[in-house]
């Protein structure tokens, strides 16, 4: 006879009590795999000691985070995009749901676009998420180059991660000029037969230019794929890489600061990348993610189908170039017609010519205006302060006028809307931005420069006697003041932590001797430093204090 015998029902503490058993197997695992990769790689010494960097907690460094989150939407939405996109210029007869151009032929690249925007679910979605993330990623790049040109933050040791920063910021309007390009349509037809005008004008060499980038006489039968390739693989490539440097020296360089109690060029105040400023970093990704979809959700974008597929022979009125190209395509405008001189039997066509150095002219100083700043200056320190700049009134004078120099050429851009909108003649539009190209600069370099000053003897004024309160007193003699309101330690601070620089002196070199180019330095440093406003000193702070008192 058998004797069946039964297992108890589990209990719960039975259970509870197995469990413990199997998460430690799992966490053995874990920990097992962590430090296998840990011990051939070190990126645990890496996490941590990125964890511990200080990240300085003031809104204006928020523009480069909104670049690099604006360039990971790129980056996603352009993924979805070429699953369907044929970058192709086979002739093809366009039957898809956008019925006004059914039945035109057309390019392949242009057919497959509308397909993406009437046919694919959610293409029409993706197509405005990436344009309006590109233009979102050059204007946030342009305006934190602004920010660190402003306020000094380019200075040793920071010039090459700023010659970096430009080099993406030209990688990223060459992205958005090839995408922009890519779908085939009127619009960027136009704006290629533009460049093709341009490379043209090159003396000599400017043909043969042309044909190598476009594959024959213009526009070429494979320019589209060309310039795919360019837009989806080597220029992201290079793109992706300059940006690895250009963190990778924001670490090694530390980050630069504003003015504050305990912030010096030795110690940063802020909060640690982990697990603070990264929780609020990835918060940020999703508010300019949404930002980014709810634009392209409500307001539309480069409508190719509107436009139509390419044709050399119209143009349409008011057509505009994304603002990035705006001022290229402006200075082209400003230029007067018909200089042209033929020599040797080559054609120099002035009017390309000159827009081309003047655009590559003023694109260089840009780029090495660092080390420019910094042989005026003899300056040859570390700086982790970031300048107010009002208190560098002469760079910050230079930054204005450069702005309006660009904001001229991107204006001239819109000529004939102007025109058009203000009852103006063309001619009149023109000649008057032609004047402004000229005086525009000059104005803004003298006008900011002046307001620098003032405000600057405005700081001292206050940082000696305080703010005005309004409240008057009758002291025992009769006579009335105002007493004025004293600032607490980290305004003063803000307004008078800031140093002093001076002309450079001429001085004989080795041999006894003062070179012309000792000279020219000299001279542009007392342009440079000339005017200034001395900072306050703790004599006067003091006595200032007792006389509030």
């Amino acid at each position: 006879m058998t004797t069946a015998t039964t297992t108890p029902p589990s209990t719960p503490d039975a259970q509870s009590a197995e469990a413990p058993a199997e998460k430690s197997v799992g966490m053995r695992f874990t920990g097992w795999a962590a430090n296998y990769v840990d011990e051939r790689t070190s990126l645990s010494g890496l996490v941590r000691e990125l964890g511990r960097k200080i990240f300085p907690d003031h809104w204006s460094f928020m523009l480069g985070e909104v670049a690099l989150y604006s360039f990971i939407v790129i980056l996603l939405s352009g993924t979805f995009l070429t699953f369907f996109f044929e970058a192709s210029m086979v002739p093809v007869i366009y039957d898809g749901s956008w019925v006004p151009l059914k039945g035109i032929e057309m390019s392949a690249a242009m057919a497959s676009t509308l397909d993406i925007s009437f046919d694919i679910r959610g293409g029409l979605l993706m197509r405005q998420v990436h344009h309006w993330a590109a233009l979102l990623f050059v204007a946030s790049i342009g305006l934190h180059m602004l920010r660190v040109f402003f306020t000094g933050a380019f200075r040793k040791p920071r010039e090459i991660n700023w010659l970096i920063g430009f080099v993406l910021f030209i990688l990223a309007m060459a992205e958005g000029f090839t995408g922009y390009s890519l779908p085939d349509d009127l619009l960027s037809g136009n704006g290629l037969r533009i460049i093709d005008g341009m490379v043209k004008g090159i003396p000599i060499v400017g043909t043969w230019i042309s044909y190598l980038l476009f594959g024959g006489e213009f526009p070429g039968f494979d320019i589209v794929s060309r310039l795919y390739v360019l837009h989806i693989l080597l220029l992201p490539a290079i793109l992706v890489a300059a940006l690895g440097v250009h963190m990778v020296l924001l670490v090694v360089n530390k980050h630069t600061q504003f003015a504050a109690p305990g912030a010096t060029n030795d110690n940063v105040v802020g909060v640690p990348i982990m697990p603070v400023f990264a929780a609020k970093a990835g918060g940020f990704f999703f508010i300019v993610f949404g930002v980014i979809v709810a634009i392209a959700s409500f307001f539309q974008i480069n409508p190719v189908w509107v436009y139509g597929p390419y044709d050399p022979s119209p143009v349409s009125a008011g057509t505009q170039p994304d603002w990035y190209i705006g001022f290229a395509d402006g200075m082209l405008r400003l230029i007067p017609p018909h200089l042209e001189t033929v020599i040797f039997g080559f054609t120099f066509s002035w009017y390309i010519i000159i827009p081309l150095v003047v655009i590559g002219l003023f694109l260089v100083v840009v780029a090495l205006y660092p080390f420019i700043e910094a042989w005026i200056t003899g300056d040859k320190r570390e700086h982790h302060i970031a300048d107010r700049p009002r208190n560098a009134p002469t760079r910050t004078a230079i930054g204005a006028a450069g702005v309006t120099f660009y904001a001229v050429m991107w204006a001239a851009a819109s000529s004939d809307l102007m025109a058009t909108h203000f009852k103006l003649t063309m001619e009149g539009v023109i000649h008057t931005l032609q004047v402004l190209l000229i005086i525009g600069p000059i104005i803004a370099y003298f006008v900011t420069k002046r307001v620098c000053l003032a405000l600057q003897k405005k700081d001292r004024e206050i940082a000696l006697h305080g703010y005005e309160s309004g409240r008057i007193v009758r002291l025992p003699g009769g006579e009335y003041i105002e007493v004025h309101q004293q600032l607490d330690e980290y305004q003063r601070w803000k307004l008078v932590s800031y140093e002093d620089y001076k002309p450079l002196m001429i001085r004989p070199d080795s041999r006894g001797r003062i070179t012309a180019r000792q000279r020219v330095r000299s001279v542009l440093s007392r342009w440079f430093f000339e005017d200034r406003i001395e900072p306050v000193n703790q004599k006067e702070l003091d006595a200032g204090h007792h006389d509030g008192h």
